[in-house]
């Protein structure tokens, strides 16, 4: 998602060892006045119940390090897209990121996540649901506190859901 969506306090706040991170300081005050920035990537590991590891890998947001969504975007079993739901231009942020998944990684499943919600979260979710079934994409979209472990964890179940109901054989080693 876009700078300053939540990207690597998600990873933070889900990831069982201490992340790796690529913070520096922030010298794009026009796209966001936070102190610092992703520049490259984040890193997080989540070990599931039955031992599986799920690597968490958190994109830089800004357009000029979009070299690194391609990188980071072919390994990838499946993408959680995270939105800033009070910014004025988050419709368009998941316009652009959906063409950028679309080209990237065609058919690749992912969840929305919709940080820092207003008041009115149920309209601001709706409207983003809205603009996915436009496209004819059935894409699961949730409000989330990125700070909350729960809230970023459920993204993760819901996508670790769909990537199991597309290829369940190779999700549980049948073969």
């Amino acid at each position: 998602g876009p700078m300053g969506a939540g990207k690597t306090t998600a990873i933070r706040s889900l990831s069982d060892q201490p992340p790796v991170s690529t913070e520096v300081t922030n010298t794009d005050h026009r796209q966001s006045n936070k102190d610092t920035t992703t520049v490259a990537l984040d890193f997080g590991q989540l070990a599931l119940k039955d031992g599986t590891a799920v690597r968490l890998y958190g994109t830089p947001g800004q357009a000029r390090f979009s070299f690194m969504w391609e990188i980071l975007c072919k390994g990838s079993l499946g993408v959680i897209l995270l939105v800033d739901g009070r910014s004025a231009t988050a419709l368009a942020d998941l316009e652009g990121y959906l063409d950028m998944l679309q080209r990237l990684g065609p058919g690749q499943p992912f969840v929305v996540g919709v940080g820092r919600l207003p008041v009115d979260a149920g309209a601001e979710l709706d409207r983003l649901a809205a603009a996915l079934a436009a496209r004819d994409m059935a894409v699961p979209v949730f409000g989330v506190d990125v700070r909350q472990r729960e809230d970023v964890l459920l993204l993760v179940e819901t996508l670790l859901c769909i990537l199991e109901m597309q290829t369940p054989e190779s999700l549980h080693g049948v073969h």
